[in-house]
């Protein structure tokens, strides 16, 4: 069965100090596009989380979104000692050297000097890490699940479009023999003008035969039903068919087109008009397609 390309997935991880919210949301495109936006925390794992969304989604535009609640902060803030050290000795000495009094608040001064301060990142341990990444497979099952469900909406609608289109293309036989006969007398009509002229009916016959066979419809005829049939055993295969149900469309086209060229005949022109109409519906939904 089809899936869609359009799909939605959230997981919570609840650990001891944090919660971690992982959103994932995707829509249609041509390969996989993955956007990320998480901690910075979590940055060292992206090469783990594109195998991971490379393995599960293969295709699609996809927003990956983590969040957390921490009741520690991921960077932690710390007094460069050596650097303040430095720093006092140096104000202390230039103090005594210009008579300051030793009362001044060095502290102070020092810690909004250069460098004095300097920030540790935490990491992230493996027993943490285990409980996202099992998180962001979950959020990722959720989507599939997702996709599966908008899969088969489309599927209904798109198998509904093709039905119509063979039920028109079968509709086609009907208008076949008034169609030669009004061709045939149009023919007739144009040569009985000619008056001054003898007509051998036998050449006319061959040259008439000759001349409808090049209008003759049976093979595009043929070829469409062909090409449905091919389209209804590809769609229930479970794969990845969306690109494949594309170019099975394209020679569905190239056979309607074909037969409109053909037809010569306003009552078929109007059934080939309203098979395009269905085709082109069917061309925007596998857009959609995994």
């Amino acid at each position: 069965m089809i899936r869609s390309m359009t799909g939605f997935g959230k997981y919570t991880c609840e650990l001891p100090d944090k919660k971690v919210d992982i959103e994932i949301k995707s829509l249609n495109s041509k390969q996989l596009d993955l956007n990320m936006r998480m901690p910075q925390i979590y940055r060292d794992r992206e090469f783990d989380i594109r195998n991971l969304f490379a393995a599960e989604v293969q295709r699609g535009k996809v927003d990956l979104t983590i969040t957390v609640e921490s009741a520690v902060p991921d960077k932690i803030p710390q007094i460069n000692e050596q650097i303040f050290e430095h720093y006092y000795k140096r104000l202390k000495s230039i103090a005594e050297n210009l008579g300051i009094n030793e009362s001044t608040d060095f502290i102070r001064t020092i810690l909004y000097l250069p460098e004095t301060m300097k920030v540790e990142q935490n990491q992230v341990d493996e027993d943490e890490w285990r409980v996202v990444r099992h998180g962001i497979l979950e959020a990722l099952e959720a989507m599939k699940q997702f996709r599966i469900q908008e899969g088969a909406a489309l599927y209904e609608d798109i198998m509904h479009r093709i039905d119509l289109i063979e039920s028109l293309s079968q509709e086609v036989e009907k208008y076949e023999k008034s169609r030669i006969d009004r061709i045939r007398g149009r023919i007739r009509e144009s040569l009985d003008e000619l008056a001054d002229r003898t007509i051998d009916q036998n050449r006319f016959e061959q040259e008439l035969i000759y001349y409808l066979e090049k209008l003759d419809v049976t093979e595009e005829k043929v070829r469409l039903r062909n090409h449905i049939a091919y389209f209804r055993e590809t769609i229930a295969e479970d794969d990845q068919v969306g690109k494949k149900l594309g170019f099975i469309t394209q020679e569905i086209g190239r056979e309607i087109n074909t037969l409109g060229s053909k037809a010569n005949d306003s009552d078929i022109q109007k059934l080939v008009i309203q098979m395009k109409d269905e085709l082109e519906k069917i061309k925007e939904q596998l857009l959609n397609v995994l």
